[in-house]
C-alpha cells in the first residue's frame, strides 16, 4: 500500500499533471501551404488550388433511431449531399463512424476538398450549423499534366507509416509520393504552426494563450524548360514512339527529361479510381514507369566510347594498335562466331574508325586482352552501372557486370564469350538513359557531373558537383570518332545530323532484345520483326563540338536503328535550342571546363596543341558550311 501510494502521489505526478493540463488547454495545429514548383521561366508546374474541407462535431448518434426518425448525423449528411450532389453520403457516414469515439473531441473531417467557387454560395447555409466546421484547404494541381509527370510526381493521402515518420505529414494528411514532390517533400511541406487555447470542460475555447504561424510557401525552381518538355512529348506522340529523351547542360543542369508515354498526375491527388489504375497497370508501354531513372536497357554501341577509354586505362598503349575486322571472331577452338554488325567486315580499324562505323570486332578483340573485371572497374568510374545522384527518388543503378557479380547473382563462373558481348553493350549490361547522358558529358568535357533538376530550393541555389576524370591523349580520337558519326559521310548519324546549324558529336546505338541464332546468316530487317522483338534505338550526343555545352540523349524503345529513329528527335532538339538562343549564352555559374584546349587529360602540351590545330581546321571548315545553312534553318521556324 505504501509503494502504491508513492507511485500514485509522487512518481505519476508528471503524468497526471500533463493530463490535467490537456483538459485545460487545447492545441490546434495550423497547416502550412505547400510550396509551388516552377520551371526555369516561372511557369507553374505544381500549384495549390484554394478550397475548403468540411468536418462534423464528434459524438453524434449514428445508429438508426427506433422511432424511424433520422439521427442528427443523418440530417447533417443529408444537408451536405443536398448542397453538393456529387458527395457520397454513405462514404461520409463510414468515415465518421471510424473516427468517432468517446476519447475523440476533435471535429471529424468527412469532406477533404470543395472548390472555392462551389463553397461560396453554400457557405451561408452551412455556417449556421454548429455541428459543421468549414476550414480553408488547398489541393495540389499540375497545370501541365502529362508533360512533366515523371519529373514532378504527385502528392497523395498519407498512410500510417508515413504519418509516424513525419509530424507535418501526420497533421496535413498529404505527402509527396513520387518525383520531386517526394524527393523534396520535407522542403515543400513547410513547418506547422499552432494555436494554444484555454478551454472549458465542454472543450469550448475561452482564451488564446499562444500562437505560432506556420512556415509555408517554400518553393522550388527547376532547370527544366516546360516548352522543350512539350516539344519532346509531342514528338513521341506524333511518331507513335515510346522512349526517353534527356537534354542536359554539361554542368549537370537538366533542361528536359521526358519518359513517354506518361500519365496525368492529377488523377492521384484525390485518390485514383480503380478503373484508371487498372488502365495504367495493363498498358504494355508502362506509362507509370519513370524510364529516365527506372528504365534499364542494354546500352548497345553507346558504350563504345567509354569502353575504348577503359581499355586504355586498364592497359596503356593498347589503343595504339589497330584491329582487323573480317566480320566476326571466334574464341579458342570454338566454332561459335561473334559477329560484327557488318557482315563483310570493316577491314583494318583504329579507334576513331571503330567509333565512327561502330565496328564490333575491334571491341571484341580488345576486350579479350583486357578482361571483364578491368572493363567493369573503369566503366563504373565513368558513371555506368552506378546511381547518378540526381534529385529524384529511388534511382536504379543498373548493371555493369564482373566475375564477382555473376557468381553472386547466378552462382556461375564467367565465360570469355560474355566478355566480348559486354564490350559492345549487350549481355548483362544494363544502364538508365540518365546514366548515358551523364557519361556522354564526361566524354565531352572530362568531368563527371551530378545531374540536377532543381535550380533553386527554398531560395537557395543548388550546388554543382563534379568529379574530374583524367584521360590520356586517346580521348581526342574518341571525340573525333563521335564527330565523324555526325559529320563525315559514312557515319552512322550523318544523314540526320550533318546539316544542323551547330556541330554535333554523337554516337548511335542499337541494343538487341533478342539473340540471333548462329544458323541465321542474314538477319531480318528491324521492320520485319515483331514489335517487342525489335532492338532499342539509342542516340547520345553533345554540342557544340568545339565548346561542349549541351548533351542530348534519346532512346526509342523497339525503334530499330539509332541513326534513323532516335537521331531525328535529337536534331529537332538542337534546332530548338539554337532557335531559342541557348548556344549564345551560358549560365553565370558555369563551372564545367568546356574549352577544347583545356580538356582534363594527361597528354603533353605538344600533343594537345597539335590535336587542337587539327580540330580547329575541321571546325572552321564546317562553320563556313553551316553559315550557309543557318538562314534556311531559320526559315523552318
Amino acid at each position: 500500500m505504501i509503494a502504491r501510494l508513492y507511485h500514485v502521489s509522487v512518481k505519476s505526478n508528471f503524468y497526471y499533471e500533463k493530463l490535467a493540463k490537456d483538459n485545460v488547454e487545447r492545441t490546434e495545429y495550423l497547416k502550412p501551404v505547400r510550396g509551388e514548383i516552377t520551371d526555369s521561366h516561372g511557369n507553374l508546374l505544381a500549384m495549390n488550388q484554394i478550397g475548403f474541407s468540411i468536418s462534423i462535431v464528434p459524438h453524434l448518434r449514428y445508429t438508426p433511431r427506433e422511432d424511424g426518425n433520422q439521427t442528427k448525423l443523418e440530417k447533417i449528411i443529408d444537408t451536405l449531399v443536398e448542397t453538393f450532389p456529387d458527395l457520397n453520403g454513405t462514404i461520409m457516414q463510414k468515415v465518421y463512424k471510424k473516427e468517432s469515439s468517446a476519447y475523440n473531441h476533435k471535429y471529424i473531417k468527412v469532406v477533404n476538398f470543395i472548390p472555392y467557387a462551389d463553397m461560396m454560395s453554400a457557405y451561408p447555409k452551412l455556417s449556421i450549423h454548429d455541428e459543421i466546421k468549414i476550414e480553408a484547404e488547398t489541393k495540389r494541381y499540375y497545370p501541365y499534366g502529362r508533360y512533366a509527370a515523371h519529373i514532378i510526381g504527385y502528392t497523395g493521402r498519407s498512410n500510417k507509416k508515413e504519418n509516424e515518420k513525419n509530424e507535418v505529414v501526420d497533421k496535413v494528411g498529404k505527402v509527396g509520393k513520387t518525383g520531386l514532390e517526394r524527393y523534396y517533400n520535407n522542403v515543400l511541406q513547410g513547418k506547422l504552426g499552432y494555436v494554444v487555447n484555454k478551454v472549458t470542460a465542454t472543450n469550448k475555447a475561452i482564451d488564446q494563450l499562444e500562437m505560432v504561424m506556420p512556415e509555408d510557401n517554400k518553393n522550388i525552381t527547376l532547370n527544366i524548360n516546360i516548352e522543350l518538355q512539350q516539344l519532346i512529348h509531342e514528338y513521341f506522340k506524333k511518331n507513335n514512339q515510346t522512349g526517353v529523351a534527356v537534354v542536359m547542360r554539361t554542368n549537370g543542369e537538366i533542361l528536359a527529361a521526358v519518359s513517354y508515354p506518361a500519365y496525368d498526375p492529377n488523377l492521384f491527388v484525390g485518390g485514383i479510381s480503380t478503373k484508371d489504375w487498372k488502365a495504367l497497370q495493363e498498358d504494355l508501354n508502362h506509362p507509370f514507369t519513370n524510364k529516365i531513372i527506372h528504365g534499364t536497357y542494354p546500352p548497345g554501341s553507346g558504350i563504345k566510347m567509354g569502353m575504348a577509354m577503359a581499355f586504355e586505362k586498364a592497359k596503356p598503349g593498347i589503343l595504339n594498335h589497330s584491329e582487323y575486322c573480317k566480320g566476326y571472331i571466334t574464341i579458342g577452338n570454338s566454332s561459335h562466331r561473334f559477329r560484327c554488325w557488318k557482315h563483310s567486315g570493316h577491314g583494318t580499324v583504329a579507334v576513331r574508325k571503330a567509333i565512327m562505323q561502330s565496328c564490333d570486332v575491334f571491341f571484341y578483340k580488345k576486350s579479350l586482352q583486357v578482361g571483364i573485371d578491368a572493363m567493369s572497374k573503369y566503366l563504373h568510374e565513368f558513371g555506368l552501372g552506378v546511381k547518378t545522384g540526381v534529385d529524384m527518388p529511388r534511382e536504379y543503378s543498373g548493371v555493369i557486370p564482373d566475375k564477382a557479380w555473376k557468381m553472386k547473382r547466378f552462382k556461375q563462373p564467367w565465360y570469355l564469350g560474355e566478355t566480348v558481348i559486354a564490350a559492345i553493350g549487350q549481355g548483362y549490361d544494363l544502364v538508365t538513359p540518365l546514366q548515358i547522358s551523364r557519361y556522354t558529358a564526361l566524354m565531352a568535357t572530362g568531368n563527371l557531373v551530378t545531374p540536377k533538376l532543381a535550380k533553386i530550393v527554398d531560395g537557395n541555389l543548388t550546388k554543382h558537383e563534379i568529379k574530374p576524370i583524367k584521360f590520356d591523349n586517346f580521348i581526342y580520337e574518341v571525340r573525333k570518332g563521335m564527330y565523324d558519326v555526325c559529320n563525315t559521310l559514312g557515319g552512322t548519324g550523318y544523314r540526320v545530323m550533318h546539316d544542323l546549324p551547330i556541330i554535333v558529336a554523337g554516337k548511335t546505338g542499337t541494343s538487341q532484345v533478342t539473340s540471333i541464332p548462329q544458323g541465321v546468316s542474314k538477319r531480318l530487317k528491324e521492320s520485319e520483326l515483331a514489335y517487342f522483338h525489335r532492338s532499342h534505338a539509342w542516340f547520345t550526343s553533345y554540342a557544340p563540338y568545339d565548346d561542349p555545352q549541351f548533351v542530348v540523349t534519346v532512346l526509342v524503345e523497339h525503334g530499330g536503328h539509332g541513326g534513323s529513329t532516335s537521331a531525328p528527335l535529337a536534331a529537332e532538339i538542337y534546332k530548338w535550342l539554337y532557335k531559342k538562343g541557348y548556344f549564345n549564352k551560358k549560365p553565370k555559374d558555369e563551372i564545367v571546363n568546356t574549352n577544347i584546349g583545356d580538356y582534363n587529360t594527361t597528354a603533353t602540351s605538344t600533343e594537345q596543341n597539335a590535336s587542337i590545330i587539327i580540330e580547329d581546321k575541321i571546325i572552321k571548315k564546317n562553320k563556313a558550311i553551316r553559315q550557309k545553312v543557318n538562314r534556311s534553318v531559320e526559315d523552318l521556324f
